[in-house]
């Protein structure tokens, strides 16, 4: 059983202390310890709440990944290994896999977290959306649908799906492409006013890539995309 959900910002090692002042800034968090090998994993606190955000510095490329918190770490894996995922690396106490698509993904014991932060400025970062090609996208659905027991919402727009379990601090939005570049993801902030929010995060070094009809896509400052929806900070949902 899922017990938790972290959603890991990733941004090139070189670039850890801009990302790491930009993301604290516009969550309103304080950075933890940074740990790791070579320190390249820090947690983005909240003022209240459990965190559910880490930020980690890779080596290679960017934008984001997930760790799901378990129960039982090696029966996880299993349901996963028959769900089709592979293992890249195990640990014994936790391992790190990819799902058929290429999303790479932890699993780990959890760690007793249980509350879920609350929004600061009215706005929170609680979605990471895995950009899917469409060939693969009816198998991924299947797939986070599998590993997650979670419930399959449909969205406004028919390339979309979402995954949230009960209590859990972020969801997961599947989006199926446009066309056939690889698998990434990226995350999401859900505000109350996406163009307020927009001003205070360009007031931080971000810049305005592109709109649409409920979302700013924008690029932090250390060049990672991410998208501020017009969301309900609270529930997640979409405005009435």
């Amino acid at each position: 059983m899922v017990r938790w959900i972290w959603v890991f910002v990733d941004r090139p090692r070189e670039s850890f202390a801009e990302s790491a002042a930009f993301w604290t800034a516009v969550t309103g968090t304080r950075l933890s310890a940074r740990r790791g090998d070579d320190r390249e994993v820090a947690t983005l606190l909240p003022p209240e709440g459990d965190a559910c955000v880490k930020l980690q510095g890779v080596r290679e490329g960017g934008g984001a990944h997930l760790d799901l918190e378990v129960d039982d770490v090696r029966a996880a894996v299993a349901g996963a290994l028959d769900a089709g995922a592979a293992v890249v690396a195990d640990h014994g106490e936790w391992a790190v896999l990819r799902s058929p698509g290429g999303q790479a993904f932890c699993l780990g014991p959890w760690s007793g977290a249980a509350r879920r932060p609350s929004p600061v400025e009215a706005s929170r970062l609680d979605q990471i959306c895995l950009d899917i090609p469409p060939a693969a996208y009816d198998d991924e659905v299947a797939f986070w649908t599998a590993v997650t027991g979670w419930p399959v919402l449909t969205g406004a727009h028919p390339e979309f799906r979402a995954l949230r379990g009960p209590g859990m601090p972020a969801r997961v939005l599947l989006q199926r492409l446009g066309d056939d570049r690889p698998a990434s993801a990226h995350v999401d902030v859900a505000c109350a006013d996406p163009e307020a929010a927009r001003l205070r995060h360009e007031a931080h070094g971000a810049k305005r890539v592109a709109g649409g009809p409920s979302w700013i896509v924008m690029r932090d400052p250390a060049g990672g995309l991410y998208c501020l929806t017009h969301r309900d900070p609270v529930t997640g949902s979409r405005p009435s």
